[in-house]
């Protein structure tokens, strides 16, 4: 069995960076709540989002991408649609060339927590996929969103 970091906490103030998400008419599975593989759609909505508004990470032109290396996901409740999801988010880990996100996500109405994890970002160079230092603009975000844990 291999060693797993510390679970990030269900507590939205444990994170600098929060979004606003609405969950999708396509997310419901038969159950009636959103299916398992929608969390880490959201994990990758707000990481992603806030690295091209604010870390000027261009995904189509840029020299450096980020590759998902690792990710995990721990279920604490459900989410449906129609809803919202208080997507919340830190940087657990900051490398040279990686980086591990740490996330909450809450019920946007009741705030009641639907899960928790991480996951980690390998920067590499776009045409050759070797890791690549992190842009100075992008380094500088994740720098903001470390937490103290």
């Amino acid at each position: 069995m291999t060693d797993q970091p510390n679970t990030p906490p269900a507590d939205p103030g444990a994170y600098p960076h929060r979004s606003n998400l609405q969950t999708r008419w396509k997310d419901n599975d038969i159950y009636g709540h959103v299916n398992n593989a929608d969390y880490y759609g959201y994990f990758d909505t707000v990481i992603n989002a806030l690295l091209i508004k604010e870390g000027g990470l261009d995904i189509h032109n840029g020299t450096t991408i980020g590759l998902c290396a690792e990710s995990h996901c721990k279920f604490l409740g459900p989410l449906a649609f129609p809803g919202s999801v208080d997507a919340c988010l830190r940087v657990g880990h900051l490398g040279a060339s990686s980086v591990r996100y740490e996330l909450a996500l809450f019920d946007g109405e009741t705030g009641a927590p639907a899960a928790v994890g991480w996951f980690v970002h390998v920067f590499v160079a776009a045409d050759t996929r070797r890791p690549a230092e992190m842009p100075a603009q992008l380094r500088d975000l994740l720098v903001r969103l470390q937490s103290d844990a």
